[in-house]
């Protein structure tokens, strides 16, 4: 069926992806019987969520609903059931949803977990009818978990102005109230549920005029989620974004981490800065297994960050608090302006799997002198490294360079580009 990603289940919300919603319920249902249940804000997700407790209700399972809350919160609560399933297609657009299910860890189903559920997906039996479970039980203290269990591991020395924007998603809430617990003064953007969206919902620069033009304005600095608050990037006092790999930095040293784990698409500078270094393949899922064998303190450039003592979920809630943390003892600006950084590119082709099976013979001959290919292919040179890999959640080719100078950076991505490019057009 090859229904999962990286990320789970995601697809445009339609008939199909309620019916796999109804499967995955009752696929889910027969091994693991008390499931929490959570959406994001999107319009979709309420028939999403009926369909997948009409699933677990049918395989005699017992659902518990937390209601729209982050994914973090959901897998969170998951730790007092079986196993946790969350509505959402975190930072895609609002025509589109997925489903991500998670241990009592809050880590996401492992690649041999996914594909045993989605092997039982594909002939599904029913209960009979007299072991049909029938009731559906609130999980109304979620939020309010989430926020004392945060509150208890972050004491921020003073207030600090905060501009946050939580585009209309699931962070709205938790982060407003959570924040203000903490003593932050602040001031919303797009802190309304709205399934919509006010603007396109990945926490990437391009998308964020609002939250720098607020935080430049005020002096304030910035915190922006995704549309289910997995993922958190930041804005500095000056209105400068801070780069996934800064973040990484920053809240590595917070924590006074000494093992970090990271991905394959990650700056060189993290290993610079001292920290022992283990690298997966492109995805959060593979950052918390990684975790799970050990480590301090994981994420990903994209703005995913995993706090193992906490839970193996990305928490961009957690992650906000501990940046208002950081920011109440210094300032952003001075902390970022202290952490090297190379210039790096990052894009993406429309492309299939036939063109990347392609792609290696003319890459190699840009003459690397190291090739990994745990994800796609990454070839380091002495002055850089390109990284060329399949996207988990599109049909894309992935492209992502990084040197010591921006014109070498510039000509590995170039170079990439148009022999991807090359290869679509022989088709």
């Amino acid at each position: 069926m090859g229904l999962f990603g990286t990320s789970g289940i995601r697809r445009q919300a339609d008939r199909t992806l309620v019916e796999i919603a109804l499967k995955t319920g009752l696929a889910l249902g027969l091994s693991r019987r008390e499931v929490v249940i959570a959406t994001d804000t999107r319009t979709s997700s309420p028939a999403m969520k009926h369909a997948l407790i009409a699933g677990l209700l049918a395989a005699g399972a017992h659902p518990h609903d937390a209601g729209i809350v982050p994914t973090p919160t959901l897998a969170l609560a998951a730790r007092r059931f079986a196993a946790g399933v969350m509505i959402t297609a975190s930072h895609n657009p609002p025509e589109y949803n997925g489903i991500k299910v998670f241990n009592p860890d809050g880590s996401s189903y492992d690649e041999e977990q996914q594909a045993d559920l989605e092997g039982r997906m594909q002939s599904v039996p029913a209960a009979k009818w007299a072991d049909m479970a029938m009731t559906v039980s609130p999980c109304p203290n979620a939020v309010a978990e989430h926020i004392e269990h945060i509150v208890a591991r972050v004491k921020p020395a003073g207030r600090v102005r905060v501009v946050l924007d939580c585009a209309g998603g699931a962070a709205c809430v938790i982060s407003p109230g959570l924040l203000r617990r903490l003593g932050a003064d602040v001031v919303e953007l797009n802190c309304q549920p709205t399934g919509l969206f006010p603007h396109p919902v990945e926490p990437v620069e391009a998308n964020l005029g609002d939250l720098i033009k607020a935080a430049r304005e005020l002096g304030a600095i910035g915190i922006a989620h995704d549309g289910d608050a997995d993922r958190m990037m930041a804005v500095d006092e000056r209105g400068g974004v801070l780069s996934g790999d800064k973040m990484l930095v920053l809240l590595a040293r917070h924590l006074r981490a000494k093992s970090v784990v990271t991905t394959v698409d990650a700056s060189m500078v993290i290993e610079e800065m001292g920290f022992g270094v283990t690298r997966t393949s492109v995805g959060d899922s593979y950052v918390s297994a990684q975790l799970r064998r050990g480590g301090d303190f994981g994420g990903e450039p994209s703005g995913s960050w995993v706090f193992p003592q906490s839970t193996l979920c990305p928490d961009g809630v957690l992650a906000a608090a501990y940046l208002v943390e950081i920011a109440s003892r210094s300032r952003l600006t001075e902390l970022a302006d202290g952490i090297p950084d190379y210039p790096i590119r990052r894009g993406s082709l429309v492309s299939d799997g036939a063109t990347m099976a392609r792609l290696r013979e003319p890459l190699l001959a840009m003459r690397p002198f190291a090739v990994s290919e745990m994800d796609g292919l990454k070839l380091s040179f002495a002055d850089g490294w390109l990284l060329v890999r399949p996207s988990g959640t599109e049909p894309r080719v992935r492209v992502t360079a990084e040197a010591k100078t921006g014109p070498r950076a510039d000509e590995l991505y170039d170079q990439a580009v148009d022999i991807i490019r090359g290869l679509i057009e022989k088709r």
